[in-house]
């Protein structure tokens, strides 16, 4: 069974000022999800569903699709804010979907296979998705094994602002036994700083395993994570700017002891864009894999 790949790209990129899923950064003109599509591929994955929002399909149609619909099987999915569970409105000054467990969601009643979920402006590697596809290829529908790949904080952090990961606890065997997240963090002289809601800070070394949002789950996570976006939305729904992130969810599989979840290890290195000036150094980075081989001139030519 083909594992499918799930693209999170419903959102605007706010701090990045435009649609920064679509900004070219590749050698020909490619964005980042392209390289994405371009490694899932190669790894054996055999599908993409994008979650996206109505207003920016006509940019995917025009300037995404065509690129490499020919390629791989591709379908769109849309994260509607008030796509609620029954019972349940959408208050009336919220603006915003209501984060990534809920757009996983939007894609409920197309995921049948193991999937991977990424987000559309993270570039995270060709092994990351060779390890992520090996994982997956080995699960069925109804497995409650999950993974997902971990990262070294201070090689994920903008020298550019702050940016939000999920900071995880792994235990001997490998496995996730807990993630935080934490929304304001930025390098500080050598180390990285979490600015917290309260107004206090924490501390890391840089060295801590970080969740980029590459997960890996099986359909049987779907019907749980339902539960839970109801459970969210009767403590926090009210407040305009709660999210229900994936991170919650791979917490309470792992704390519920309802599933396990593998961290997976990878020599790749990620990159991204959450602010304008990081479009440079992605740009540089691509270049240079481009010229070492790691990908083609052009990825569909």
């Amino acid at each position: 069974m083909k594992p499918t790949l799930l693209i999170l790209a419903a959102g605007m990129g706010s701090r990045y000022g435009g649609i920064k899923q679509i900004e070219p950064v590749g050698t020909n003109g490619e964005i980042i999800l392209e390289y994405s599509i371009f490694d899932a591929i190669r790894a054996g994955f055999g599908k993409v569903v994008f979650v996206i929002r109505r207003d920016i399909k006509d940019d995917f149609d025009k300037h995404v699709l065509p690129r490499f619909s020919d390629r791989i099987p591709c379908e769109y999915v849309f994260q509607e804010m008030d796509d609620l569970p029954a019972g349940f409105s959408v208050p009336e000054d919220r603006s915003k979907p209501w984060g990534t467990a809920h757009a996983v969601l939007a894609a409920r009643d197309v995921l049948k296979e193991p999937f991977a979920v990424i987000n559309a402006d993270d570039f995270y590697g060709k092994d990351a998705y060779r390890v992520m596809g090996e994982f997956l290829a080995s699960r069925n529908g109804t497995d409650r094994e999950y993974a997902m790949v971990g990262y070294q904080l201070m090689k994920t952090v903008s020298e550019n602002g702050t940016v939000s990961r999920g900071i995880c606890q792994v235990d001997e065997q490998g496995c996730l036994t807990g993630m935080t997240e934490h929304t304001k963090l930025e390098k500080k002289s050598g180390h990285v700083l979490s600015h917290l809601d309260d107004g206090s800070s924490k501390r890391f070394t840089g060295d801590e395993a970080v969740s980029m949002n590459l997960f890996g789950f099986t359909p049987a996570v779907l019907p749980r994570m339902q539960e839970m976006f109801a459970s969210f939305l009767r403590s926090t729904g009210p407040d305009l700017k709660s999210e229900f992130y994936i991170p919650t969810v791979a917490n309470d599989a792992v704390n519920s002891g309802d599933a396990s979840m593998k961290v997976l290890r990878s020599s790749a290195e990620w990159f991204g864009i959450t602010y304008q000036e990081d479009r440079p150094g992605v740009v540089s980075s691509i270049q240079a894999l481009v010229e070492s081989g790691e990908y083609p001139e052009s990825l569909w030519a």
